[in-house]
């Protein structure tokens, strides 16, 4: 997946690059004023990467020149390289915080999927060395963690004929022996034996139904804290069955299940880098298609919560595979956080563009915490309200609710509105709506066309404070 691998030397000969800030009276030859701009001085093997302006610099400066860095390895073909640290100084941030996030670039940045084509991009794999030894602990952290993200986007590309709910949980099963993690996976029948009538619901017009996937991870210390509860949707595709989406409106359907991917990527993580808090991963899967016994327009569904849900539109489906999670989730573990992340509505791509993902809390701690993990790693959030009123849109004349205000006002608010309804009030709960972050349509400075990660740099960071 990646084609750069880090470590530390005291020591290097070869090529070099350094970090270089753009001054206004530099010559353009010299040093790009763009972050990211690489000049090459052949004959002294040196690279000088630009910083840009002075001013600007923080830690996404440092993920996106690694990021150029990447790029820049993968077109020159280069085998082996250094990257000078002394520098590291000149700048108002700790020397571990700029190698960890040059890091991030470096890592993230030289991703590719290219498993299903038949002549592969086969990049040089490359070794970039850290001339300081101290940074080892750190980019065996960064590592980890990027590790994750990447799978996360790996497994996210794959199209719908090769992960379904069936083939998910058989892979989750898998990577879970090999991670450590305990994993229980729930079929269909069981869900309609214990009453999940929503997820079935969803799952039920395709020939790979439903599965619940359930993973645990216990710190190596033993710990009595109740755990946190990690929620994602994992529509594996979504038609929008009777409420069918267009043609063009399908396609990239494949990325409905990244809510779920960055749950899976965070517990690899966590498992990885022994995080001391309990961490329990719920992947709510599901295939939204259409068939002569598929749901449709005005079904009635009891949830596992007991509460029921008149469906308005089959193309709001995330929120139902969502709540009963969620209640499964708050009945089994209890859990002292609950956080679901799902690609839920376009309405918040309308909202907030690709920038941030929308944030709703019902717990200004939590909330506050999230922000802020998020600004730490530049997947960022913007909190949205959840007032009570907007529950009007969604009262339904004859079930408890409906799962769809049929009508295009607050759609990213009525969805988390829609959630808040299957969690207890005393639970601090969040849910993360990346719908707009979820995926790129174009090369971004440290990812490629097509899944982000988003999620699992952003959750890593929220846990790692827990502690």
């Amino acid at each position: 997946m990646t084609h750069i691998t880090l470590s530390t030397k005291q020591e290097y000969s070869g090529l070099r690059f350094t970090l270089a800030i753009a001054p206004k009276d530099i010559t353009p030859d010299t040093v790009g004023k763009d972050v990211g701009e690489i000049r090459f001085n052949p004959a002294e093997q040196k690279a000088t990467v630009s910083l840009g302006a002075k001013d600007k610099i923080n830690l996404e400066t440092f993920r996106r020149a690694g990021g150029a860095i990447a790029k820049w390895t993968t077109k020159n073909k280069v085998t082996d390289a250094s990257l000078e640290t002394a520098s590291f100084s000149d700048f108002e941030l700790a020397s571990e915080q700029i190698a960890f996030a040059l890091a991030e670039g470096l890592l993230l940045g030289s991703f590719r999927f290219d498993k299903h084509k038949s002549k592969k991009d086969e990049p040089t794999p490359a070794t970039l060395y850290f001339i300081n030894e101290s940074f080892a602990a750190t980019l065996e952290q960064a590592t980890i963690i990027c590790d994750a993200a990447n799978l996360t986007r790996a497994w996210a590309h794959e199209p719908a004929n090769v992960i379904n709910p069936v083939t998910l949980a058989e892979r989750v099963q898998e990577l879970a022996k090999e991670v450590g993690l305990k994993c229980t996976v729930l079929d269909d029948k069981q869900l309609t034996e214990m009453g999940a009538g929503a997820i079935v619901a969803v799952g039920q017009g395709s020939q790979t139904p439903s599965r619940l996937i359930v993973l645990e991870y216990q710190p190596p210390a033993k710990s009595d804290a109740q755990p946190v509860a990690l929620v994602g949707k994992a529509i594996t595709f979504d038609t929008g069955g009777y409420s069918i989406k267009t043609t063009l409106g399908m396609v990239g359907m494949k990325y409905d299940k990244c809510g779920a991917m960055a749950v899976i990527g965070t517990m690899v993580a966590a498992a990885k880098l022994k995080i001391g808090t309990p961490i329990v991963g719920v992947l709510a899967a599901s295939e939204n298609m259409i068939s002569n016994i598929a749901y449709r327009p005005n079904d009635i569904l009891k949830t596992l919560s007991g509460k029921t849900v008149e469906i308005i539109s089959t193309d709001a489906e995330g929120r139902l595979v969502l709540c009963d999670a969620l209640a499964y989730a708050e009945q089994t573990f209890k859990p002292r956080v609950m956080i679901d992340l799902a690609t839920l509505t376009g309405g918040v791509v309308t909202a907030l563009g690709s920038t941030r993902a929308g944030l709703f809390s019902n717990q200004d701690e939590l909330a506050t915490a999230l922000f802020n993990a998020g600004e730490q790693t530049h997947e960022r959030l913007w909190r949205l309200p959840l007032d009570e009123e907007y529950f009007e849109i969604i009262k339904s004349t004859d079930a408890d609710m409906k799962n769809s205000a049929g009508v295009a006002k607050a759609s990213p608010i009525v969805g988390a509105t829609f959630l808040k309804q299957f969690v207890n009030a005393e639970t601090p709960w969040a849910h993360l709506d990346i719908a707009g972050v979820s995926d790129w349509e174009k090369d971004m400075p440290y990812c490629p066309t097509g899944a982000s990660g988003f999620g699992v740099r952003l959750l890593v960071e929220y846990l790692r404070g827990l502690e």
